[in-house]
């Protein structure tokens, strides 16, 4: 894989990361400024949900795709002890990933309705539209990457640890 395209795809790590430092940036000086000076950001509600928003739904296609989603394992030393990990990482994913086109798509449907309605932000006045489809597309887009996952795990497994992060 070509530097450049590993680039690309870290595209959306970066932008997480970019929207987690200003949301840092945009909390400490709301605080400082509300304590020191009595006067709040007025678009700090705004700003704090859009990049609450981008740094939430931005990582959530490339972390499931390595598979570094928050499990518990009371189940695995059974599910090792039969041979079944693999069967069960594979079924896992692949229906989580089926079951979240279904969430992206009641967004999707929602977002159309706040384009009808002309919903925007309050202080920022961006459309609302523009967020709900931005969820919409990273949940579709980690529904694939899951079923990706689930596959590779049934039928690649020896692919999928080589590429394992």
């Amino acid at each position: 894989m070509t530097s450049q395209l590993k680039h690309l795809l870290k595209l959306p790590d970066y932008l997480a990361s970019i929207a987690l430092f200003a949301l840092m940036v945009v909390t400490f000086s709301d605080v400082m400024l509300r304590s020191v000076l009595n006067a709040p950001i007025e678009a700090g509600a705004d700003l704090t949900r859009l990049l609450m928003t981008i740094t939430v739904f931005a990582v959530m296609p490339a972390l499931s795709a390595r598979g570094g989603q928050i499990s518990v394992d009371l189940l695995d030393d059974i599910f090792q002890n039969w041979g079944l990990s693999r069967l069960r990482d594979g079924l896992v994913n692949l229906l989580c990933g089926g079951v979240l086109f279904w969430p992206a798509e009641r967004v999707w449907v929602l977002a159309e309705r706040s384009r009808s309605y002309g919903d925007v932000m309050e202080y920022l006045g961006m459309p609302v539209h523009y967020v709900a489809w931005f969820i919409a597309l990273f949940t579709a887009l980690t529904a694939v990457a899951m079923i990706g996952r689930g596959i590779a795990c049934l039928f690649f497994p020896a692919w999928l640890e080589k590429h394992s992060v």
